[in-house]
């Protein structure tokens, strides 16, 4: 170990790499995920719906979105969620409680052709929205 370098340092080609140039080191290190997520850093979360919403598709697509706006009961934050499946929109009513989790975007983004939407719902009172769409199961009643 000459020339006062230590074993295992950054050194590519000679010079330091320094790590707070990396864009994906700086936003570990500083947690700014969790600090900007409404689900703060969690996979999943419940809300309340708000109401019902359409959301016009982009181009080139055309199409009305159904999604809905959805108040986290863990912070208060509001967000909006894609409602998957043909007719799902019509088993979650307002002021149902639903289970959201990401939609599966690039790096937490909004993904296809559906504008500002970062979620998806996949339950409706407990009750899973892909078997009320296939009519397996029934919405309880609250």
């Amino acid at each position: 170990m000459g020339n006062g370098e230590n074993a295992g340092s950054n050194l590519v080609k000679g010079r330091k790499k320094y790590r707070w140039s990396d864009r994906d080191y700086k936003r570990r290190v500083l947690q700014l995920k969790k600090k900007s997520d409404p689900l703060e850093g969690a996979s999943q979360a419940k809300g309340i719906v708000i109401e019902k919403i359409g959301i016009e598709a982009k181009q080139p697509n055309s199409g009305i979105r159904k999604c809905v706006k959805v108040q986290l009961i863990k912070n208060g934050r509001q967000i909006t969620a894609f409602a998957t499946g043909d007719g799902a929109i019509n088993y979650i009513d307002e002021h149902d409680e639903v289970m959201v989790e990401g939609i599966g975007g690039r790096m937490g983004r909004s993904k296809g052709d559906i504008p500002g939407v970062r979620y998806k719902v996949i339950k409706v009172n407990d009750i899973s929205l892909r078997e009320l769409v296939r009519g397996r199961k029934e919405k309880a009643v609250r």
